[in-house]
């Protein structure tokens, strides 16, 4: 992503309706897991780091653009800059790895689930997550540099492909999706915007009710996984 989408998206992740309730999701599939060693894979501005900070996490935000890694570093947290696609980190070193909307924008996403592989414990937790299904490809994807939208089953395939074992699988975002789909056919560049404060209170409102209904299954915007290190 550039330096540009960058600061857009550090100046929004705090209060935008998106990034809050991606932050609410990231805490519900670690909040039982007994703290550790992590690493915040795309950390940018650190929102999803500090979300494991205060669930009693020794985590370390890696980030690969200077903007990313100097905001996370003004917000005190542990830094490292470096290219998902090999970590420089070592072997069996952690219990946990995030990965939130960062696949999809990696030439090489193979070569980063076999490094997240490697450097998980056994039993170590990957939770990631990507956006899904191409038919929802837009100037927005080309704007915060995406390589690829997932279809569902085909980012299972690349987890289990590195020898990743699944344990949960939602879709997210099911309840817009018929709004992203209309406005991304419009899509001109980057929605990484500032939303109207009533805009941001209905929206929320929105994604919150997902937590509550059935549609785990149904087609979304993004999946959510986790997945863990066999052994």
């Amino acid at each position: 992503m550039e330096g540009t989408e960058i600061r857009k998206l550090v100046a929004l992740e705090d209060d935008h309706w998106w990034y809050r309730e991606r932050r609410h999701l990231l805490r519900r599939r670690v909040r039982d897991l007994p703290p550790g060693q992590a690493l915040d894979i795309g950390a940018a501005g650190g929102g999803n780091t500090r979300v494991l900070e205060s669930l009693g996490w020794d985590v370390l935000a890696l980030e690969f653009t200077a903007e990313g890694a100097a905001v996370a570093r003004g917000r005190g947290l542990q830094v490292l800059r470096a290219d998902a696609q090999h970590l420089p980190v070592a072997d069996r070193s952690l219990d946990l790895v995030t990965a939130l909307d960062v696949l999809e924008h990696l030439p090489d996403h193979e070569r980063a689930a076999a490094e997240i592989h490697r450097v998980l414990r056994p039993g170590g937790v990957l939770v990631a997550a990507v956006p899904v299904d191409q038919r929802l490809w837009s100037e927005h994807d080309v704007a915060v540099g995406h390589h690829r939208r997932y279809a569902p089953a085909e980012f299972l395939w690349l987890l289990r492909g590195a020898g990743l074992e699944i344990l949960e699988a939602r879709s997210w975002m099911v309840l817009l999706r018929p709004a992203v789909a209309l406005h991304r056919r419009r899509s001109q560049g980057s929605d990484l915007a500032e939303p109207h404060p009533l805009v941001n209170v209905a929206l929320t409102g929105v994604v919150a009710l997902e937590r509550h209904l059935p549609v785990s299954r149904a087609p979304g915007v993004s999946v959510f996984v986790t997945a863990r290190r066999p052994g």
